[in-house]
């Protein structure tokens, strides 16, 4: 158990990472270094990601409630990438007791690199609701980038939600307010999949993990709060200051070896 302080930190974290999350993606970028430096030395990997897990699931469904709420995209839209995403998430947790994670980083850091490029040189990108394909297709390609980002998830996690949003809008033609809203149900389910698999394995800390969770479901309630009201062009800017720092937060691991 981490002393009254270094608790009250990583509750103030996971506040955070709740309400960036909700908007954007990227909670992890906050939560999993704060876990990394609270939680003693030797803390299992497994131990670690099934506490996140459990933090981040509350944050998720509170946010995807929420924007499930305001109808900013269809429940039918969700059902398919909402069931996918949880298959891929369950072979990921699979493989992350099996397969260190670290070579991902690298692969990790040129995909942000990539995207934060993308999106800058093309400003009027997720401005528009622009869908780009009929319904069925749109359905099957959203279901096929949720279960790809479902298995990274529960693999590995961070940026997840990043990804997802970016690619709802680069493929998809969503504007980045709907694309954020479909992310947040899909990454909800990677969550909770994960999560459940975790704990039913002993793989976290409840005695962390609780109150973090609450925090990061107010933190997810007041983030997707901000985001349905200030709309596409405010979501993009935050999409862009997020990505720039899980480029950073990735570099440095990379460059550190």
């Amino acid at each position: 158990m981490p002393s009254p302080l270094i608790l009250l930190l990583l509750i103030l974290a996971a506040l955070l990472a709740g309400f960036v999350d909700a908007i954007v993606g990227g909670g992890g970028l906050i939560t999993v270094p704060a876990l990394m430096l609270g939680l003693p030395v030797g803390t299992p990997l497994p131990t670690l990601l099934g506490t996140n897990k459990f933090v981040a699931a509350t944050g998720t469904t509170v946010a995807a409630g929420k924007f499930l709420h305001s109808g900013a995209l269809s429940p039918r839209e969700m059902v398919g990438p909402v069931l996918a995403s949880a298959a891929g998430a369950s072979a990921g947790v699979w493989l992350t007791y099996r397969v260190h994670a670290d070579f991902l980083r690298p692969l990790m850091l040129g995909l942000l690199v990539v995207m934060l490029a993308f999106t800058l040189l093309k400003p009027a990108l997720g401005n528009i609701h622009a869908p780009r394909f009929g319904l069925s297709h749109q359905r099957s390609l959203a279901a096929l980038i949720a279960c790809t980002l479902g298995f990274y998830d529960g693999f590995f996690g961070p940026g997840t939600g990043s990804l997802l949003i970016f690619l709802f809008v680069a493929v998809l033609g969503f504007d980045f307010l709907r694309a954020s809203a479909l992310a947040k149900s899909v990454n909800w389910a990677s969550n909770a999949t994960a999560m459940v698999l975790f704990v039913s394995q002993g793989s976290w800390l409840p005695s962390v993990a609780l109150g973090m969770a609450v925090a990061n479901g107010v933190g997810g309630y007041f983030g997707a709060k901000v985001a349905l009201e200030k709309g596409s062009r405010w979501v993009r800017i935050v999409f862009i200051a997020v990505v720039g720092a899980l480029i950073l937060r990735l570099g440095w691991q990379v460059w550190r070896g």
